[in-house]
């Protein structure tokens, strides 16, 4: 009776190990990263959350570039248009993400990220604008409308928080002449 319980058992793991088979695990979709390796990087050397927030800034405004380029370069015929716009739009909605969390670390860490939140401030600024300009009316809107929308809001939280968090800083210390 126990070389049957065994039996059965032993049957049964076989049976679940050839359902995950090799070629299933390796169909698995792989993490996309949205920062390249370079720019990765830059931002482990960066340290500080300051110049981190100016590096993920510098970032967003590359991804945004792209787009444009994409867009002053449309071709009907090519068939990655879609994933390239939605990979450099969910790239800069990764970018901007983080160097919003950034800012709420800078903060809590009383750190000075004056730079960060200045860069921060002029992308907005810049680029909120166009990506609301895309959501209205731009060419193929359906292929990225999601991504596109995560973009905005992402960027508009993070609007929130650079303007609270300009807010919350001290301001930096008067150096006053010796006399």
């Amino acid at each position: 009776m126990r070389s049957n319980a065994t039996a059965g058992i032993l049957l049964l793991l076989i049976s679940i190990l050839n359902a995950a088979s090799p070629a299933q695990v390796s169909a698995a979709p792989q993490k996309k990263e949205y920062l390249s390796e370079v720019e990765a990087d830059k931002i482990r050397d960066a340290g500080e959350p300051g110049p981190r927030i100016e590096l993920y800034t510098s970032f967003a405004a590359s991804r945004i570039k792209k787009i444009q380029y994409e867009f002053a370069h449309m071709d009907p015929a090519d068939q990655k248009r879609a994933e390239r716009l939605n990979d450099l739009i969910n790239g800069y909605a990764g970018c901007i993400d983080d160097a919003a969390d950034l800012i709420g670390i800078g903060i809590e860490k009383q750190q000075d990220i004056r730079g960060g939140i200045k860069a921060m401030r002029a992308v907005i600024k810049e680029f909120l604008p166009y990506l609301q300009g895309l959501a209205a009316n731009g060419p193929e809107r359906e292929t990225y409308k999601s991504n596109l929308d995560d973009a905005i809001e992402a960027t508009q939280d993070a609007a929130k928080d650079v303007e609270n968090a300009a807010k919350e800083m001290a301001p930096p210390p008067v150096r006053r002449k010796p006399s």
